[in-house]
């Protein structure tokens, strides 16, 4: 992939043209101002608000198939965006959550990847082998954004037509627990990801709450000025 060679060029890190525009690698370079109305596009839904709702047409063992927001009640979601099918980072990310896929399961937790791209390319793309670049099957529902509402309603269209990385973790409730939006050359950790729905599913059921790092056989904290003083005296 090219890098920057004159101030102003903007990376490619996607290694792919739209039309006349190079994707840039973020709207908050300094060389890439935006119009208030395309800056204000991002970065518009908040945690401990509900999800913005969706419907569109998934691809999910190799079927066809209309998914929303709603067939999720009552489990926690895991729902990312990634910027486009045969590209590079992308399918490395929606292979790990396929590999880790059977562990958030087990704690009642769902995950949809969704893009930009048609049902159709991303069957194209599921039906290519891993070895040139494919996904090589996948456990999951990929979702097709084809009309980028999905992506502008959760605060991560690009002007270029595509999202950044965003990732929303959904509660049972539909409620949003937790955004990560990340720049389009680095990808997502799923281990982390299933970290973090732990820790909420856990202060969800126990009303303790997860300090740095916490991990399923770590110590919470009782959320007062009393017993938290019982957990700061098992660890300091």
């Amino acid at each position: 992939m090219g890098g920057d060679t004159m101030r102003g060029q903007s990376l490619d890190p996607l290694g792919v043209h739209m039309g006349s525009m190079r994707i840039p690698v973020g709207a908050s370079s300094p060389d890439v101002i935006l119009p208030a109305h395309l800056r204000n596009t991002l970065h518009t839904v908040n945690v401990q608000h509900p999800a913005p709702d969706f419907r569109g047409t998934a691809v999910i063992n190799g079927d066809f198939k209309e998914i929303s927001l709603s067939d999720y009640q009552g489990k926690y979601l895991v729902l990312f965006f990634y910027p486009l099918d045969f590209t590079f980072v992308c399918p490395t990310e929606i292979i790990a959550f396929s590999d880790a896929y059977p562990e958030f399961q087990k704690i009642n937790c769902e995950v949809i990847g969704c893009s930009v791209d048609s049902h159709y390319t991303h069957l194209a793309w599921m039906n290519t082998p891993r070895k040139t670049g494919g996904l090589g099957g996948l456990s999951y529902p990929l979702l097709s954004d084809l009309k980028k509402e999905i992506a502008e309603a959760y605060g991560i269209l690009l002007p270029a037509g595509v999202s950044l990385r965003g990732l929303f973790i959904i509660d049972g409730k539909g409620i949003l627990r937790q955004i990560t939006i990340n720049d389009l050359p680095v990808g997502r950790n799923p281990e982390e990801v299933l970290r973090l729905v732990k820790a909420f599913q856990f202060t969800d059921q126990h009303g303790e709450v997860c300090p740095a790092n916490w991990r399923p056989d770590s110590p919470t904290i009782k959320p007062d000025p009393k017993g938290s003083k019982e957990y700061f005296q098992q660890v300091n």
